[in-house]
C-alpha cells in the first residue's frame, strides 16, 4: 500500500494494532478487534473512531452562506449559527457529486466536510461561479476528525470536560488540554454521539485524551469496518455506492435533504422533474433465509426478471441477518419479496423501509 495519506493519527492505529485499507485515497484503521466487536460496543457502550480522511473547506467572505445555499440542495436558512446541516451537491443533470455537513458558523462563514474522495472536486465546483468576495479553502488535511459515538458518549466526554447534551446537528466550540475544537452532535453510525474536529497538529492530544478517559465507560477503538456496518444498519447511503455521479438524491430517498423551495440550485430542475417520475429506488432488503448480500450484485422479481441491484449489502451484527440498500423499479413497494442473486443462488429477501434497527441517534 503505497501513495496512500495518512492520518495524524497513523501511529497510534499502529500501535493498538489496528488492519489497515485504503478508503478515498488514505490508509484508515479497518479494524482493531474485529468488526463485530467494535460494532456492539458502539451499540452498547461507546466506541472511538478516527475519520480524519474525510475532507475539509471552509466556504468565507460576505453572504458566504447565501453563495453555497445557491449551490447546495438543502436549504442553509433553515439552520443559524452553531447547527449543522445534512446536503448535498449535484450536477446539472441530477447526479451526486459528494453528501456533506455543513457547519454554519455564521452569515459569512461556514465549515464543510466532503468525502474524502471527492473534497478536491467540490472545492473546484464550488470555487466555480462564486463572487470575487467569497473565498473557498481546501483544508482537507489541516483538520482531524474523531467520531465518539454510542449510548456513553456523553458520559465520557462529560468526564474530561467537553460540552455535550446539546440538541441533533448542533455544535459547540470548547478547549481540550488547551487545543480548540469544534464538538457535533453528528455522527454516521445511528447512536447518539459526537464529532470532534481540531487541528491536525493536536490530533494526538485529542485523541489521548478520550482513550485515557475511555476505560470506565468500555470504549472500544473501532475502524470503517465497523462503521460501515452501523452506518447500513441505519440505511445512511454511502458516496460511491448509495449516491454517485449516477445515482440522484431522489434516486436514493433522501428528498428531506432537498430544499425544494429554494429559488434554485445546482441540478434543481432536474432533480424536480425525477421527482415527478423516478425510473428508479433505493430500497431496503432483509434476508429471510441465509444470503449475504454484497455491492453490485442483482435484484430479481418473482420469475427471476431483472429489477436492479444491490448498492450496499453486509451482514448486520445486531439482526444477525443479511441486509442492503438496493436500487430497483419504483414497483418494487415495501412488503414485497424479492431475490438476490449470491453466488448463483437467489436468496428470498424482504423489501422493508430503513433503518433496519431502531436508531439512537436522537435519543435524549
Amino acid at each position: 500500500m503505497t501513495g496512500e495519506l495518512m492520518s495524524p493519527l497513523h501511529d497510534r492505529h499502529a500501535a493498538a494494532g489496528a488492519k489497515f485499507a485504503e478508503f478515498g485515497g488514505w490508509l484508515m484503521p479497518l479494524e482493531y478487534d474485529g468488526v463485530l466487536a467494535e460494532h456492539a460496543a458502539v451499540r452498547d457502550r461507546v466506541g472511538l473512531f478516527d475519520v480524519s480522511h474525510l475532507g475539509k473547506a471552509l466556504v468565507a467572505g460576505p453572504g458566504a452562506a447565501a453563495y453555497l445555499n445557491s449551490r447546495v440542495t438543502n436549504d442553509l436558512d433553515r439552520i443559524g449559527a452553531g447547527q449543522a446541516q445534512y446536503t448535498l451537491l449535484c450536477t446539472s443533470d441530477g447526479g451526486t457529486v459528494d453528501d456533506l455537513i455543513a457547519y454554519r458558523r455564521s452569515d459569512d462563514e461556514v465549515f464543510i466536510i466532503p468525502n474524502a474522495s471527492n473534497t478536491t472536486e467540490v472545492v473546484r465546483r464550488l470555487v466555480e461561479g462564486a463572487p470575487a468576495d467569497i473565498t473557498i479553502t481546501n483544508l482537507h488535511r489541516d483538520y482531524a476528525v474523531l467520531a465518539v459515538q454510542g449510548p456513553e458518549s456523553d458520559a465520557l466526554l462529560s468526564s474530561i470536560g467537553r460540552p455535550t447534551g446539546h440538541d441533533y446537528m448542533r455544535f459547540a466550540v470548547a478547549t481540550l488540554n488547551g487545543v480548540e475544537l469544534t464538538v457535533c452532535r453528528t455522527g454516521y453510525t445511528g447512536e447518539r454521539g459526537y464529532e470532534l474536529v481540531c487541528p491536525s497538529a493536536d490530533a494526538l492530544a485529542v485523541w489521548d485524551a478520550v482513550v485515557a478517559a475511555g476505560a470506565p465507560f468500555g470504549l472500544a477503538l473501532c475502524g470503517l469496518g465497523a462503521r460501515d456496518t452501523l452506518r447500513t444498519e441505519m440505511g445512511y447511503p454511502l458516496h460511491g455506492n448509495d449516491l454517485s455521479l449516477e445515482i440522484s438524491p431522489v434516486e436514493a430517498g433522501i428528498t428531506w435533504a432537498v430544499g425544494w423551495k429554494k429559488p434554485g440550485f445546482d441540478g434543481s430542475d432536474a432533480l424536480k422533474a425525477q421527482r415527478k417520475a423516478p425510473h428508479r429506488v433505493l430500497r431496503g432488503l432483509q434476508a429471510t433465509g441465509r444470503g449475504i448480500p454484497r455491492h453490485g450484485m442483482e435484484v430479481v422479481d418473482a420469475d427471476g426478471a431483472h429489477i436492479g441491484e444491490v448498492t450496499s449489502g453486509t451482514f448486520s451484527p445486531t439482526l444477525r441477518q443479511g441486509i442492503a440498500l438496493a436500487l430497483v423499479d419504483p414497483s418494487v413497494v415495501v412488503g414485497d419479496q424479492v431475490g438476490v442473486v449470491v453466488r448463483s443462488r437467489t436468496e428470498p429477501f424482504d423489501v422493508v423501509k430503513p433503518p433496519f434497527v431502531t436508531p439512537g441517534v436522537r435519543d435524549a
